[in-house]
């Protein structure tokens, strides 16, 4: 693949300021809504959206935040035109990677993003359409069956990479995506496993108080 250093910072730095962009923040903002790290639990993802009251809003955002992991994925698919089956399956593995870490540590918001669900769908789909498709319907099963949005989205995050190692025989670099991300949603939802295992984690739409926003480091505005 001709220049491909330059390939790749494209696909990365790309990647990554899509993934940046703090659509929860924006769309609420642009409402009249008020500011998502105002309330619930401070994070700017769809569902601390969803506790503004706003429904409209809180979808707007999972596209959003899904829709900019998916753009980075099919750029990268449009840069890599022509390349070897495994070169394309690395780049698009790279962009979703950074669009991902995009939204969990944003330049726009001094690195303080979301926990990632939206965008780990969004991109995955893209990807890889039958592992993303396989994660989603687990996530949409477990909420059906226990209503907790987090565990949904934690046991939907550990299956990835068994149904692209073992169920559609994806990719390496596909696998390895699934794992990254898998991993990363763990460590940004180790509050909500505590609550999980405490039986104290909210359920979706069960009217509880949300949680209080995170404490602001000393010397934060």
């Amino acid at each position: 693949m001709p220049n491909e250093p330059l390939v790749i910072a494209a696909v990365m730095i790309g990647g990554y300021l899509l993934g940046s962009t703090p659509f929860g923040v924006i769309i609420m903002k642009l409402a009249g809504a008020g500011d998502p790290r105002n309330i619930g639990s401070g994070n700017i993802g769809a569902t601390n959206v969803l506790r503004s009251g706003r429904k409209d809003l809180a979808l707007l955002t999972l596209l959003g935040d899904g829709g900019k992991g998916a753009i980075a994925v099919l750029a990268a698919y449009l840069l890599t035109r022509g390349a070897p089956e495994a070169t394309r399956n690395a780049m698009v593995a790279l962009a979703a990677g950074s669009a991902f870490l995009g939204h969990l540590f944003p330049v726009f918001l001094k690195f303080r993003g979301g926990k990632g669900v939206s965008t780990f769908f969004g991109t995955l789909l893209a990807a890889a359409f039958p592992v993303g498709a396989a994660a989603a319907a687990t996530w949409l099963v477990m909420a059906f069956l226990f209503r907790i949005s987090s565990l949904a989205a934690l046991t939907a995050a550990a299956l990835a990479p068994l149904f692209a190692l073992f169920v559609f025989h994806s990719p390496h670099a596909i696998v390895t995506l699934t794992l990254f991300m898998g991993a990363l949603i763990f460590v940004r939802h180790q509050e909500n496993l505590r609550r999980i295992l405490k039986g104290q984690e909210p359920r979706i739409g069960g009217g509880k108080a949300a949680e209080a926003p995170p404490e602001a480091p000393p010397g934060a505005p």
